[in-house]
């Protein structure tokens, strides 16, 4: 059983940064695809970006060039750089695992296992 906590939102002004962490307990994400997604007031829940099972990396087009991800296997964690921030992307971020191996895995269907979330509010 993976376990996900996230940790890093809060409140930040447009153009500010944000970096998203996730760490987890229990198995190792190794063998894992990892995600983040996320989800505003009336919207479904969306990705973000996510790493494959295999390695390769996926990204949104409405976060393209201002987010990064990476995947830490030596500490089991994963983390969500955000630049450039807009109030657009404002929402509940959650950290998501995915054991099948999907791709691209940016579909909530392709994940197993769900963080509780985390807020990140873009405002003035």
């Amino acid at each position: 059983q993976v376990q996900l906590v996230e940790s890093g939102g809060g409140l930040v002004q447009p153009g500010g940064s944000l970096r998203l962490s996730c760490s987890t307990s229990g198995e190792t994400l190794n063998y894992y695809g990892v995600g983040w997604f996320r989800q505003a007031p009336g919207r479904e829940r969306e990705g973000v970006s996510c790493v494959s099972q295999a390695g390769r990396i996926f990204y949104a087009d409405s976060v393209k060039g201002r987010f990064t991800i990476s995947k830490h296997n030596a500490n089991n964690t994963v983390s969500l750089q955000m630049n450039s921030l807009k109030p657009e992307d404002t929402a509940v971020y959650y950290c998501a695992a995915d054991s099948v191996g999907f791709e691209p895995c940016l579909g909530t269907y392709a994940m197993d296992y769900w963080g509780e979330g985390t807020l990140v509010t873009v405002s003035s």
